[in-house]
């Protein structure tokens, strides 16, 4: 890699089945569910572009046919709404399609581990620095988790994790990174632990789904042996990695949503949904609405010396004159 080299390539590795959303995702991929009005996977899309990636590469799997169609022009559906004058429909759908960006797939024939599926894209990626984004964690930054990312690579020429802290309950859902003491921006990385035990982490640094990495870990990831399940993990390849070059750890400004899991998902929907331009204030009052609904119900019942009393309780003079106080 020279030391001129930008990043210019990203990678999504979109090629999992999606088991926690079953039976959503039995036909439908995971990535395609939709945040409000767009599908997770463009949220991720558009992180990358507006950071200055131009070619985007997705490692897909068989059943992932909507990815492609859904970034593919579709030329009579934009006519359709050319001539209804939905203008800023189709100023939506062109924004998929910025003049300088490309897309790419490849697929991972069969399923072993987020390092296999990176390596499947080797020949695509080719001797230059490229991206890794995972869907799953959608992002609300800004600027994008990716572009704060990459600022930092155009000074650092090394690879880069983005990092968030966790607290101790959750580091065994995550890969936990060690660091070396005195990085404030971006602090180097001397191992990585993958979903430690509870008491075992060797710091509150967790994982998440961005990375900037140089080409050289190809090299040690075609020689990861297979672990658990025969997969291949990327984070044991970018240990490996970090032994023999800097590899640094990157906070990051900005929210994190974890969409792999149900309550992940339903939380960013209601975060975006909140801040829809459309029908964000809209479903603000529909929420509130729902909260003092939800007081009502929970209102202790009146007890039966305050409904003989209310029943007791004379009507006022204009209601007894009422025709419908006599029915």
């Amino acid at each position: 890699m020279t030391t001129r080299q930008s990043v210019r390539k990203a990678l999504f590795p979109v090629a999992g089945l999606g088991t926690r959303f079953l039976p959503a995702t039995k036909s439908s991929p995971k990535e395609m569910l939709p945040i409000v009005d767009k599908p997770l996977l463009q949220y991720a899309v558009e992180e990358a572009v507006a950071a200055g990636i131009d070619e985007i590469i997705f490692v897909t799997s068989r059943g992932k046919r909507a990815i492609e169609d859904h970034f593919d022009s579709g030329h009579e559906l934009e006519r359709m709404l050319q001539l209804h004058g939905k203008h800023h429909l189709l100023a939506g759908l062109r924004q998929l399609f910025p003049p300088h960006v490309r897309y790419a797939y490849v697929r991972q024939p069969e399923a072993l581990g987020l390092g296999h599926a990176v390596l499947c894209a080797r020949a695509l990626i080719g001797d230059e620095p490229f991206a890794v984004i995972l869907p799953d964690d959608l992002m609300d930054a800004e600027p994008g988790v990716l572009r704060q990312m990459l600022e930092r690579f155009e000074s650092l020429r090394s690879s880069l994790l983005a990092v968030e802290r966790v607290p101790n309950a959750d580091a065994g859902k995550h890969g936990i990174v060690e660091v070396e003491r005195g990085g404030r921006r971006a602090a180097r990385i001397c191992g990585i632990a993958h979903k430690p035990a509870a008491g075992a982490a060797p710091s509150h640094l967790a994982l998440v789904g961005r990375f900037v990495l140089v080409p050289a870990v190809f090299d040690w990831l075609q020689r990861a042996p297979p672990g658990e399940g025969g997969e291949i993990e990327l984070t044991d390849a970018v240990g490996h990695l970090a032994a023999h070059e800097p590899v640094f750890a990157c906070p990051f400004s900005g929210r994190r949503f974890d969409c792999g899991s149900k309550l992940g998902y339903l939380e960013a929907t209601v975060h975006f949904a909140l801040k829809h331009p459309e029908v964000g204030e809209s479903f603000a009052r529909l929420l509130a609405a729902r909260e003092r609904a939800d007081d009502i119900s929970r209102a202790p019942a009146p007890t039966q010396t305050a409904l003989d009393q209310t029943l007791a309780h004379p009507l006022p003079a204009a209601l007894q004159t009422s025709p419908f106080a006599r029915n």
